[in-house]
């Protein structure tokens, strides 16, 4: 248990960072998936216009700290080449 009013006062910004971030991560979690729905239909414009909503949402996340950048743009690489290799 925090002793000191700064150390009560870091267990509240905690708590309330996780709940924000959680939120963001769920968020992300959400498009993702519906990426991954969109590859398993085998439809690539689906799966193109799943792929540009997802985009912008990592690099969201990334900027915001809930995504390391570098693991952003592994993920929207990786995702790219995925969507090139379906058969149209």
């Amino acid at each position: 248990m925090a002793n000191t009013s700064s150390a009560k006062k870091a267990t509240r910004v905690i708590a309330r960072r996780t709940e924000i971030n959680k939120s963001r991560r769920s968020r992300l979690r959400t498009t993702l998936g519906k990426v991954e729905e969109a590859f398993a239909t085998g439809d690539k414009a689906k799966a193109a216009a799943a792929l540009k909503e997802a985009e912008p949402a990592l690099m969201r996340a990334s900027q915001q700290g809930v995504l390391h950048p570098n693991a952003a743009s592994r993920k929207v690489s990786r995702l790219t080449k995925r969507l090139g290799t379906l058969a149209k």
